[in-house]
């Protein structure tokens, strides 16, 4: 029996805004939910973790969702949010950003068995749509003055706004339409900015087909010194390993300030009410041990890129912040970590030793043997986590981390990962 997961979504803070009925109708029957996603860039990134947690929240509490990715609005545009006209996208790109979308969006939820998760692409009828028949079926439900009264289009009078963007509104009010029809679904969920759009295509079902339709929106994220969540000094955090990688989402949320954690666990994580309580606890009581980021950070990564990801995550920020025992480092862990810090491979050498000043000015650490000796005996020069006497001039090769690894340390914070090569 479905339950509503708006109580749940509440203590969360995931609710900006829903319409009259709303609750009622999600605890009397299994409602379809679709959101829809963007597909202008090659991967979602994490300020779309909080619309997915929203499906994810209505399908454990018994709810259908539908993820529908935006083949042919990505052709368009969105205004909204937007402060100035942006360029079409290739129509091609367009297609393979979409079924990359596709991948991400099937790792959060279960579309297995008839009650399962369903994909959608607005390709599928918007590019077969004639403009004559949209005209007719679909433009003469809305007025000019209604369509001037969003806060979409509002925004963008002074600056100007082209008909092509002027026109999205309308094509999202056509995917719900569609939805109702296809896979009667009856809430469209997004953020808080989507509310006109979202309201425009409840109008388009209930003159359409008499139809009775929902809207949910979620809040925009923003960091508690007003910052846009999601953008860091490198740009934009993905969800793609490939365009962020494992180590650096981990880090992002690590990096998560005091007054800003205990909302994302709870927006971004499925930890319960009492444990992130605690959480908030901890932070209020102890904020310098920073579990409770550890903690998200951990949540997140496992959500998005795996258990095994975050273990090594984990294992990686340890060390480099931490203190942890490198001889404790998998082998696994120091692959990634190759990618993440300076990395350097070298011969193994006949002796079975290496010169600890030739390590360091190979590992750019240091500019010459001249200097790399004098932080030696300052003891500046690390390697392995342990600190180097001043008499210390080789590294025997049975110190060799897992997989031929070394890692050098400059005073507290600079790093170089040393692979030994086999003969």
């Amino acid at each position: 029996m479905p339950t509503s997961p708006l109580p749940e979504l509440a203590w969360r803070e995931l609710i900006s805004q829903h319409t009259e009925g709303l609750p009622e109708l999600l605890g009397r029957e299994s409602v379809s939910a679709y959101c829809g996603f963007d597909p202008t860039a090659p991967s979602l990134h994490v300020g779309s973790l909080v619309p997915i947690m929203g499906l994810v929240h209505l399908q454990r509490s018994g709810h259908r969702p539908i993820a529908l990715v935006g083949g042919g609005t990505g052709l368009i545009g969105d205004p909204s949010g937007k402060a100035s006209e942006r360029p079409l996208a290739d129509s091609e790109a367009v297609a393979a950003n979409a079924e990359k979308l596709r991948t991400q969006l099937e790792r959060f939820l279960d579309f297995s068995g008839r009650a399962g998760a369903r994909m959608r692409d607005n390709a599928d009828w918007l590019t077969k749509l004639r403009a004559v028949d949209f005209m007719r079926d679909v433009g003469k439900h809305f007025t000019i003055n209604y369509m001037m009264a969003k806060e979409s289009v509002k925004a963008r009078l002074e600056e100007g706004i082209s008909y092509t963007e002027f026109s999205y509104m309308l094509l999202q009010a056509y995917d719900y339409l569609e939805l109702y029809r296809r896979e009667g679904a009856t809430l469209q969920i997004g953020g808080s900015d989507q509310w006109g759009n979202i309201t425009a295509g409840m109008e388009l079902i209930r003159r359409s087909d008499g139809g009775d339709a929902h809207a949910l929106t979620l809040p925009l994220v923003t960091t508690a010194s007003g910052v846009k969540f999601g953008k860091t000094e490198a740009g934009a955090v993905w969800l793609d390993a490939s365009l962020t990688s494992p180590y650096k989402f981990y880090q992002f949320w690590i990096n998560a300030d005091d007054q800003d954690v205990g909302r994302y666990q709870r927006f971004f994580t499925l930890l319960s009410r009492e444990e992130i309580e605690a959480w908030d606890e901890e932070v209020l009581h102890q904020p310098e041990r920073r579990e409770s980021q550890r903690v998200l950070a951990k949540e997140v990564t496992t959500i998005v890129h795996g258990a095994e990801a975050a273990r090594m995550c984990e294992e990686m920020s340890g060390l480099l912040f931490g203190g942890a025992d490198a001889k404790k480092l998998s082998k696994a862990a120091l692959v990634a970590l190759a990618n993440e810090i300076p990395f350097v491979q070298m011969a193994r050498p006949a002796d079975g030793s290496l010169d600890v000043l030739e390590l360091f000015v190979a590992a750019r650490l240091v500019p010459s043997k001249g200097a790399g000796r004098r932080l030696l005996e300052q003891g500046g020069l690390y390697v392995n986590g342990s600190r180097l006497a001043a008499e210390d001039r080789a590294i025997l090769l049975d110190s060799l981390l897992e997989g031929g690894h070394l890692l050098l340390r400059k005073g507290a914070r600079e790093y170089c990962l040393i692979s030994v090569l086999q003969g």
